[in-house]
């Protein structure tokens, strides 16, 4: 299933299948059945397997079976992030030409990492598909992007092995890990990558059975429709199994927290010269099978 989570007509948010270029309504379409579906994803991840079994059997019987006031055209709907996640675990230096690349521009360590390089991102900094990437000039005059593939956990994970690790896997998303890279502080990323706005995220959410191998994705990110970075996850230094044992080894990952799992090279502080966004600009993430995050820049001074 390809989940979303939209507004029609300045209704509230509603989650939604995106089935080609319609939206169904997943509530309204169990109502119709005579049964009950939850109105929002972080309720439906949440759920267990029978639930979300239950909407992919609703959603079988096609659009004979769906009741018109359960479908909208998409170009009808606002898209928003598909959810809140209680926690966005961010991983640094997780493809080995980035790893040369900051070390050449932003004086981390030249050596690959001997196990992941974690940081945070608060909820706040989540912003949805088509919504604005804040410029505070004020703030950072180096504001840059990251592509990165986003893993939804679905099932509570600690001390999970990496044998084990999918089996906590609810889907998998984007998320651009925008940065302002002169506000690190002592080393320290927290500021640097989570102010508000500083995780696009979306613009859906596509359920792990849909994901044939997610770690043979082709990446690629646009700065006003100029390719900036091009990749494919099989580059990862640590793969989503081992990224999710080693979380999972002294922090509880829980349903809805989202593991950003690193940028392939080609950012803007790696160009020469540097290269930052600015207001104006629009940013475009696109992951294999999942699709394209777009947001613009905008001043906020």
């Amino acid at each position: 299933m390809r989940l979303v989570t939209y507004t029609c007509d300045e209704a509230p948010a509603r989650l939604g299948a995106q089935v080609g270029d319609q939206v169904v309504d997943l509530a309204a379409l169990a109502a119709h059945h005579d049964t009950a579906l939850p109105q929002d994803l972080l309720s439906f991840v949440r759920a267990d397997a029978g639930v979300h079994d239950t909407a992919r059997r609703l959603l079988a019987g096609g659009p004979s079976d769906w009741p018109a006031d359960a479908v909208h055209a998409v170009e009808r709907v606002v898209l928003h992030a598909p959810l809140r996640p209680g926690k966005i675990i961010g991983v640094g230096l997780n493809y080995v030409e980035h790893v040369e690349e900051s070390s050449r521009s932003l004086d981390t360590d030249k050596d690959l990492p001997p196990r992941p390089v974690l940081f945070s991102k608060p909820a706040t900094a989540v912003t949805g598909p088509g919504q604005p990437i804040l410029h505070n000039a004020d703030l950072t005059r180096q504001l840059d992007w990251e592509c990165e593939l986003a893993v939804v956990i679905g099932r509570n994970a600690f001390r999970v092995s990496e044998e084990d690790a999918y089996d906590h896997v609810f889907g998998y998303s984007i998320v651009n890990d925008i940065s302002a890279r002169d506000q690190r502080r002592s080393g320290q990323w927290f500021f640097s990558k989570g102010q508000d706005s500083y995780a696009p995220f979306g613009p859906a959410v596509v359920t792990a059975d849909e994901i044939a191998d997610p770690m043979a994705l082709d990446l690629e990110l646009r700065v006003n429709g100029v390719t900036k970075q091009k990749s494919n996850t099989r580059h990862m230094l640590f793969p989503i199994a081992r990224l999710i044992a080693d979380i999972s080894s002294g922090v509880t990952l829980e349903p809805g927290d989202v593991i950003a799992t690193g940028s392939p090279s080609g950012v803007g502080a790696g160009m020469v010269p540097p290269e930052f966004l600015v207001p104006g600009d629009t940013v475009e993430a696109t992951v294999e099978h999942i699709g394209t995050l777009a947001n613009p820049v905008i001043d906020a001074r």
